[in-house]
């Protein structure tokens, strides 16, 4: 079921509220500079790069997609800059004052670090004949390569709280100790199931794409 179907989000709604948010975030990036906060400033500017990359794919490499799948990486990235920011006049980021505020990110880019891995590797499955990885398979290889870049991300985020602990700049990313790294991994594994479950058949659009593209370039 499209989102259209769904939510009644049509194909001009769903490209309207990704720009929204992309102007948004630019807001959110000048919000860092007047606060001189190194996490909003890096966070803002990063997700800003990530919403590009299907204007790239459609540009360089002929990979267009849909309106829903960009809402979808736009939504995920936008909520996490968002979070590191907060209400306005406060000192606080909604990751420390909403409670689940990190759980639903986590689970939304966790859903999109799936998304890719199974659209990779399954256009790699159907064009080559040495590949074959059966459905109960691409199940359990969504979950272990959601569950092996959460820990890389968890990794990540404890090697820069030490940096800029011994640099003395604002943290970047944040951790909150063991037991919000376990959190992390466990709405990490529920955006990798939701894609394992459902997602799957909004990225037959994706694959087919890809493999036209390893086509093209084969011949």
């Amino acid at each position: 079921m499209s989102l259209h179907d769904r939510f009644r989000l049509t194909v001009e709604r769903q490209r309207q509220a990704t720009r929204v948010m992309e102007l948004m975030l630019v807001g959110l990036l000048f919000i860092g500079l007047e606060r001189g906060s190194t996490g909003i400033i890096v966070n803002t500017g990063v997700a800003l790069l990530v919403t590009e990359l299907p204007d790239l794919l459609e540009r360089r490499y002929d990979i267009p997609l849909n309106p829903a799948l960009t809402l979808w990486i736009t939504g995920a990235v936008f909520l996490h800059a968002l979070g590191t920011v907060g209400l306005p006049g406060s000192e606080s980021s909604f990751y420390r004052t909403v409670w689940w505020w990190d759980h639903v990110t986590h689970a939304l880019s966790s859903s999109v670090v799936a998304a890719v891995g199974y659209a990779t590797t399954r256009a790699l499955d159907t064009r080559s004949d040495s590949i074959d990885l059966p459905p109960r398979f691409m199940f359990v290889f969504i979950l272990l390569f959601v569950l092996a870049f959460g820990v890389a991300w968890e990794v990540v985020e404890f090697i820069l709280g030490e940096l800029s602990a011994v640099l003395g700049s604002g943290p970047v990313l944040t951790q909150y100790g063991l037991r919000d790294t376990m959190l992390d991994l466990v709405f990490n594994t529920v955006g990798g199931v939701i894609v394992a479950l459902w997602g799957t058949a909004y990225l037959t659009d994706v694959v087919g794409l890809i493999n036209a593209r390893f086509e093209r370039t084969r011949n």
